[in-house]
């Protein structure tokens, strides 16, 4: 054998091997790709019902905000409502019901009663003032002198 039929010989051989190289290769590509295509089949599968799930419960919490938005606004014209009422109540009947209370009290004082209900004793040298009236003159000229 020449040396150009052994150079011819280890170039076939050569080639055998790297065709039988690429060959493996590609059967274990191929092998690959069907074991992605399951695995994304798989998981489309169970991905579908699950987007499905999710979609449902988002439109359900969004009902539900609606509501809980509904029942805030709701709350929030019935707390304005009853501080306009606690306001016209206020001023309706606050006034009047001090005028009263005074009253009350003046007439309690001009009894001869004090602030807390004791009665005053008649004889005692506290005086009580009569608006409109006057003082007689004996009186006056002893508080004077």
């Amino acid at each position: 054998m020449t040396g150009g039929e052994v150079a011819g010989i280890l170039v076939a051989v050569f080639w055998a091997i790297l065709v039988s190289f690429l060959a493996v290769v590609l059967a274990r590509l191929a092998q690959t790709l069907r074991a992605t295509t399951k695995m994304v089949a798989d998981v489309t599968e169970q991905a579908v019902p699950l987007l499905a799930d999710a979609s449902a419960t988002v439109r359900s919490a969004q009902t539900q905000l609606d509501r809980v938005d509904a029942i805030a606004s709701d709350v929030q014209e019935v707390t304005s409502n009853a501080s306009a009422l606690s306001s016209t109540v206020a001023s309706t009947f606050g006034g009047p019901l001090v005028k009263v209370a005074a009253f009350g009290y003046g007439v309690r004082k001009a009894l001869g009663r004090g602030g807390d209900g004791a009665e005053v004793p008649r004889g005692s040298s506290r005086r009580t003032v009569i608006v409109g009236r006057t003082v007689p003159s004996s009186r006056r000229r002893k508080q004077k002198g």
